[in-house]
């Protein structure tokens, strides 16, 4: 009995060694079958190019009207006519008001009456001496009577409406006197303008210049109106260009990172330095990509490093 039973236990063990190393031999391949089955990415990839990007400065600036003519009554009188208001574009010559002397008042119609020459005696009118804006009004009211000299109105003239421009003192450099720039009205509508002279003092809390700048036309603006100024800070060509789509951030837009293929089915993560942008196309100021590299442009959002990709299609 004992020699059967040493038998049938080594039988037992013979047979449990064998099924131990049948499994040690097809673990590998569970284990290989698992990592071919993991699921993979579709993307689009497409290559680095070569050229340049315009790089635009957008500052803010308000209206402001550095010349006013002071409209004043010439003789004592009463006001019987007043034909403009504030805020109204007025060309030189225009009729702003007409007067009517205190004589001619006090005569009527019967100075006229007693001499033809008189008709007009004691009325006056007062024209506009320059285009602009009116910009005050003192005097709107018919039947005031006003003395020699009064104000009546100010004409901020329109031949010298001035933008100033806050200019951050690190881009100064790019807003010189002479240069030229585009100022954008609220209604979105583009004109060519020029810096015309930097002034000495800043703001103190933004730490911004007043810079001026004049368009190259005539404007009727009202005075204060904020406008927008852009400035192009100029471009160097031969720069390595990504779509915009290739270049992922972290949330605080400061870490930059790109995902390039390493081969057809691997793609790992390629930190970046960005230079300038548009709204297609960002700059790659390093490091280094061949022509030839593959970087992903669709399907590399959330992809961690070495993720398994499926290529569907390569844009040009």
């Amino acid at each position: 009995m004992n020699t059967k039973m040493k038998m049938k236990n080594r039988i037992l063990i013979i047979l449990l060694n064998s099924f131990l190393l049948i499994a040690c031999k097809t673990a590998p391949k569970e284990i290989e079958e698992t990592e071919i089955s993991k699921p993979k990415t579709s993307v689009e990839v497409t290559n680095v190019k070569y050229g340049s990007l315009d790089d635009e400065l957008i500052l803010s600036a308000t209206t402001i009207y550095q010349k006013r003519n002071l409209v004043t009554a010439t003789i004592p009188a009463f006001i019987t006519n007043v034909h403009v208001k504030l805020g109204d574009a007025i060309k030189k010559g225009d009729i702003l008001y007409e007067l009517e002397s205190k004589e001619r008042r006090s005569l009527g119609n019967n100075a006229s009456k007693l001499d033809t020459s008189l008709t007009n005696f004691g009325l006056i009118k007062i024209r506009a001496s320059a285009s602009g804006v009116i910009s005050t009004l003192d005097k709107q009211q018919p039947g005031d009577y006003v003395l020699e000299g009064t104000l009546l109105c100010t004409i901020a003239e329109s031949s010298d409406l001035t933008f100033q421009v806050n200019v951050p003192y690190e881009f100064v450099p790019f807003a010189k006197t002479g240069k030229t720039c585009l100022i954008i009205l609220p209604d979105n509508s583009v004109h060519n303008g020029q810096f015309t002279k930097s002034l000495t003092s800043m703001n103190f809390l933004a730490q911004t210049q007043t810079i001026l700048a004049k368009t190259n036309e005539i404007l009727f603006l009202p005075e204060n109106m904020i406008v927008k100024v852009m400035v192009n800070k100029g471009s160097a060509s031969d720069k390595q260009i990504l779509s915009k789509e290739c270049v992922l951030s972290d949330e605080m837009m400061k870490v930059f990172w790109v995902m390039k293929l390493i081969n057809d089915t691997t793609a790992i993560k390629i930190p970046v330095i960005i230079g300038n942008k548009s709204d297609a196309s960002t700059e790659i100021l390093s490091p280094h990509f061949d022509l030839n590299d593959r970087i992903i442009s669709i399907g590399n959002y959330g992809l961690p490093d070495t993720a398994l990709v499926n290529i569907v299609n390569i844009k040009k």
